[in-house]
């Protein structure tokens, strides 16, 4: 590892450290720690002061965070929790912005501010679950109907889109495709459905021994799941993070037991801790901050385009979800709903290497998708907090309330 990668680790790792304290004093405003790691991210990288460059081992460290991140959005996934009415109206719901984003980008299209309709849809359909959940449960959101809706439309948020871009942005025949989508999918099912069997109490006995040992016998097996379904799908040519999300669900029925606690927070820490916050971190160095100044026009393509991720997945919220939650709760769904980053990035880069979208409107995508992780979670939390006795079903747990000491918050990464 030479000189230059050791430096921009250090640095790295101030950033994350500092991120958080930057985080904390927000006060209520309660600005997520991401912001703060993009942010920072872009100052020290080369757009900025150029002291941090990504070079292969901080970018391979950056594709590990983002299918970690990934992996954790199915760790959270409580499938029996989701299942029904809840995951039914999510998918609608996708199904309703996605039929919304080909309109609005055939358009844009049109109008020659992009070029592929395809590719700028799919950014548009985008929850970014996996950073919503440390908000969530952080605030004490996740739990009650209002949490279990949240968690259906970002599950299918993330999910769908992921399957989308294997078909729709994959250079292989599209039938090809699907047939290696459904080969996946059913090597996935069968892996849940074996990991859901009871365990054999002498299983269980020898996994409990090692929790605290060296060994963390079942933290390994859990990263052999992870590493066994990512190379799975890598193998069929699909993406990486189908095989990290339905990791998450695997490893999610395969800890059981008195341990699963214990194992699901040692998990956590590795990403939250350490893997996630690289992520955001390069990912904000990496930023193309002059594509934005190229055209006269690129600054405006964010607040566009940050409107557009509001219109294209808040309103299937506010439509869907009436008969379901009470009319208070309506708007900041559509605002949780309506966060999009991560795979906002995956899209967009896919989409530069195609030559199916231009460096601008994807420095723009990837802009607004910042501005909506720091803007859209913050507004619909002040929402909440206008009228609590007109939201009795909801309650915003403060850091040192019961709700966040059950929640088995990860102090590391707190956003």
């Amino acid at each position: 590892m030479n000189p230059s990668t050791v430096s921009a680790l250090v640095l790295i790792g101030i950033v994350a450290v500092l991120s958080h304290i930057l985080a904390e004093l927000t006060g209520r405003l309660a600005i997520p720690d991401v912001v703060f790691e993009i942010g920072l991210g872009i100052v020290i990288g080369p757009a900025v002061l150029g002291i941090a460059h990504p070079g292969s081992v901080i970018v391979a460290f950056e594709d590990l965070g983002l299918s970690y991140l990934m992996f954790l959005a199915g760790l959270e996934l409580d499938i029996p929790r989701i299942r029904g009415r809840s995951l039914k109206l999510a998918v609608t719901g996708w199904m309703i912005s996605l039929a919304l984003a080909l309109s609005i980008a055939s358009v844009l299209v049109m109008m020659g501010t992009v070029l592929d309709a395809v590719v700028v849809s799919l950014a548009l359909t985008t929850t970014a679950l996996g950073t919503l959940l440390p908000i969530l449960r952080d605030t004490g959101l996740l739990e009650g109907r209002f949490g279990a809706q949240v968690m259906a439309i970002g599950s299918v948020g993330e999910f769908a889109p992921i399957l989308a871009v294997a078909v729709l942005l994959d250079r292989r025949n599209p039938e090809m495709t699907s047939l290696l989508l459904v080969v996946f999918v059913v090597v996935a099912v069968a892996a849940a459905l074996v990991a859901s069997l009871p365990h054999p109490p002498k299983v269980i006995q020898f996994l409990h021994r090692h929790v605290q040992s060296s060994a963390q016998l079942p933290v390994r097996v859990s990263m052999l799941l992870i590493v066994g379904l990512v190379f799975l799908a890598l193998r069929l040519g699909l993406d990486v993070l189908l095989g990290a999300f339905a990791a998450g669900i695997v490893v999610r029925l395969f800890v059981q037991g008195e341990d699963r606690t214990i194992v699901r927070g040692k998990l956590e820490a590795i990403g939250f801790g350490f893997l996630v916050p690289i992520f955001f971190i390069v990912s904000g160095m990496q930023f193309d901050v002059r594509a934005l100044f190229a055209s006269p026009t690129g600054l405006l393509r964010v607040p566009l385009f940050l409107v557009l991720f509001l219109v294209v997945r808040g309103t299937p919220a506010l439509l869907l979800h009436r008969r379901d939650l009470p009319g208070r709760q309506l708007v900041p769904l559509a605002l949780f709903s309506a966060t999009g980053l991560p795979l906002i990035v995956v899209i967009t880069t896919i989409g530069v290497q195609e030559g199916r979208m231009r460096p601008v409107n994807a420095a723009a995508l990837v802009a607004a998708g910042m501005l909506s992780v720091l803007l859209y979670p913050m507004l619909a939390r002040m929402w909440l907090r206008c009228a609590p006795s007109r939201a009795p079903s909801i309650h915003l747990a403060k850091a040192d309330s019961p709700v966040m000491e059950s929640a088995g918050v990860v102090a590391a990464h707190q956003r």
